[in-house]
């Protein structure tokens, strides 16, 4: 008889012994803080993941839950370069350890290199790939090349004119200042 594992509600531990496999296809719709980066465009989109689960012997410590997350989207955002629309490729591919509780992560996490996690029996899979995914978004979202060409200016023609019509304000107060005595 084999267990039914669910992204929803995961027993890791169970599904590391098993060393079981998970995947899915999901609408970003699913991921509301990855859909809200997408302002709305298309959500249509698809979120596509796999998840491995297996128990490893590490540093002489055997018994140890492991999660392999592979996920990947392609999110569209707006480039900051043109201001036009760009189709932001997004990939995961990361394995975590999974540990007794909070405390412990928290303990051992300066001194490990993995990415280690609270074992949990009603685990949300769909919360740590969209965690993983935002993590992956770019600071600055821009295309390789612009479609349209870029102004590389901080200012237009108008605002040189009006900037040199103006007179100074601290020219007045200047001449203020000359015209007081000892000044």
């Amino acid at each position: 008889m084999t267990k039914e594992h669910s992204p929803d509600r995961l027993d890791v531990k169970a599904f590391a012994q098993a060393g079981a496999h998970l995947s899915g296809h999901d609408t970003l719709l699913k991921y509301q803080r990855l859909a809200e980066e997408a302002k709305g465009l298309h959500p249509d989109l698809r979120v596509d993941w796999m998840a491995d689960g297996e128990l490893r012997t590490t540093q002489g410590v055997g018994g140890q839950v492991w999660l392999r997350l592979k996920a990947n989207a392609t999110l569209p955002m707006i480039c900051q370069r043109c201001l036009q629309p760009v189709d932001v490729p997004l990939e995961v591919d990361r394995e975590f350890r999974f540990v007794a509780d909070e405390a412990t992560a928290e303990a051992l996490d300066s001194d490990s290199e993995e990415d280690l996690l609270a074992l949990s029996r009603e685990f949300d899979l769909r919360e740590l790939i969209e965690d993983e995914l935002l993590m992956a978004l770019p600071v600055v979202p821009r295309h390789d090349e612009c479609p349209t060409e870029v102004r590389m200016a901080s200012s237009d023609e108008d605002f040189k004119e009006a900037s040199v019509q103006k007179p100074n304000p601290f020219a007045a107060l200047a001449g203020l200042r000359k015209g007081k005595p000892g000044g």
